[in-house]
């Protein structure tokens, strides 16, 4: 039977102790890291070369047919320096749509408004303070909650909060009037979200956040070249949840909509290519239910199933020594939970594996694919540039 006075226990985050990102001992500098596109690559391993060409020839004849280049990645391909690269692969139009996950929009914002990132899980988890740093937590919260009062998904609001320097919050009186106005309207529940927060005490109006290094942003690029940047979190997963601001269905509702940017890609992936970089979960997990979506709504229309497309896999796992092109491999052989091989795998085009370091295979790919469809000259003078100081904010540059 069912007893409505029976309530399971919950401890929020609305109380938790926030503090100064200044404050934090982060560990990685966007000074030592960033890899400049201009730099000569290093090199891949020579056994590598076959996959390599292929999957430049694959990008440049998909590209040829305009069809899909989806590039899926996990945070240490932007923590370990590449995020310049992934913008002059958008940039030069050889990638049209860019997904993550929480953590890699995360390392993301970090650089872009302070050059800093990452912390020590181990101490800091042990302190009561990992992730518990205000101008990230607030900053990713808040433009969720702004972005969403446009119908924008997680990728697009981080974007346009960066490069326009924060966002604006409605006066509370301009909320209630919308939701009353327009009750059943697709945006109304952000709204409510969004007025829920401004009732216990989050400021109307302008806030200002100034991020020094945005150029090497590369959601706020994306947005910018109006190229798809989808991110795709899980509820407590990542450290912007370890904040009074914190919302699950602000959350859930930004990454529900990139989820649907993300099948549209995903229709146009007939002869298309698929990079998975550096992805175990996310990438594999996201795109089988992705193409399910896409086959589903295909075959009611009597439409045919994605074909021609491929899979580069590339990850640092060493023993991934089975030959995919031949089925899976039994369940006794560990390769067979292998996630990002396997799923990618099943997927109907064919998958390659490279074991190789993420960042050397995204610069050899850039290295080798060249210019793209735009002039070379416009290609090189629109090249990211690289920050000339790199020094950290102690909050100073922003304010909330």
């Amino acid at each position: 039977m069912f007893d409505s006075d029976f309530i399971y226990p919950e401890l929020d985050t609305a109380d938790v102790r926030v503090f100064p990102l200044a404050k934090r001992k982060s560990m990685t500098r966007l000074e030592r890291v960033l890899i400049p596109p201009s730099r000569t690559p290093e090199p891949a391993p020579a056994a590598l070369e076959p996959q390599l060409e292929s999957c430049v020839a694959a990008i440049r004849k998909a590209r040829e047919k305009n069809a899909s280049v989806i590039l899926m990645y996990g945070a240490h391909l932007i923590k370990n320096g590449g995020s310049a690269l992934l913008i002059e692969l958008i940039r030069r139009g050889w990638v049209t749509h860019l997904a993550t996950n929480g953590a890699g929009i995360i390392h993301d914002w970090e650089f872009a408004y302070c050059g800093v990132s990452t912390e020590s899980v181990r101490e800091n988890v042990a302190h009561g303070v990992f992730g518990a740093w205000n101008e990230t937590g607030k900053s990713i919260n808040l433009a969720l909650m702004i972005g969403g009062l446009y119908g924008w998904g997680f990728g697009e609001s981080i974007g346009c909060w960066v490069m326009e320097n924060g966002g604006v919050v409605p006066e509370a009186h301009e909320l209630m009037e919308k939701i009353c106005q327009y009750p059943s309207d697709a945006t109304t529940a952000a709204r409510a979200d969004l007025l829920s927060a401004v009732s216990i005490g989050l400021a109307t109006g302008r806030h200002r956040m100034r991020h020094q290094y945005k150029q090497v942003s590369v959601s706020g690029n994306a947005w910018k070249l109006k190229v798809p940047m989808t991110v795709h979190p899980g509820i407590g997963y990542d450290i912007y949840t370890v904040h009074p601001l914190y919302n699950g269905a602000v959350v859930g509702r930004a990454g529900g909509i990139d989820f649907k940017r993300f099948n549209a890609s995903v229709e146009n992936l007939t002869d298309g290519v698929v990079l998975s970089v550096g992805s175990a979960i996310m990438a594999p997990q996201v795109f089988e239910k992705s193409l399910s979506v896409v086959h589903n709504l295909r075959f009611q229309a009597k439409r045919p199933a994605i074909t021609g497309h491929s899979f580069y896999v590339v990850d640092l796992h060493e023993g991934s020594n089975w030959d995919w092109s031949k089925g899976e491999p039994p369940k006794t052989n560990p390769e067979y939970y292998l996630r990002f091989c396997k799923s990618f795998s099943r997927m109907g085009g064919e998958m390659k594996y490279l074991c190789c370091d993420n960042t050397v295979f995204i610069h050899q790919l850039l290295h080798r694919l060249g210019p793209g469809p735009a002039k070379a000259e416009e290609a090189q003078s629109r090249e990211p540039q690289e920050p000339s100081s790199f020094m950290y904010d102690d909050g100073g540059g922003g304010e909330f």
